[in-house]
């Protein structure tokens, strides 16, 4: 666990450097993209399933 949330601090950290020079309303459309393929997904595995992140991943998703 410790391995992976080692990966994902560091290719978030250069997601983020790579999102520097990019204007707010980029990074507002970017979101929306993510947060349609997180809608796609739970439409594919079903109505009762609902997504679940581990610990690790909520701390870099702003998601309720």
């Amino acid at each position: 666990m410790l391995l992976r949330l080692a990966c994902l601090t560091v290719t978030n950290a250069y997601t983020a450097l790579r999102l520097l020079p990019v204007g707010d309303r980029d990074k507002d459309i970017e979101i929306l993209a993510l947060r349609h393929q997180i809608t796609v997904l739970e439409r594919q595995l079903g109505a009762d399933t609902k997504l679940r992140f581990a610990p690790e991943d909520r701390a870099f998703l702003p998601l309720s």
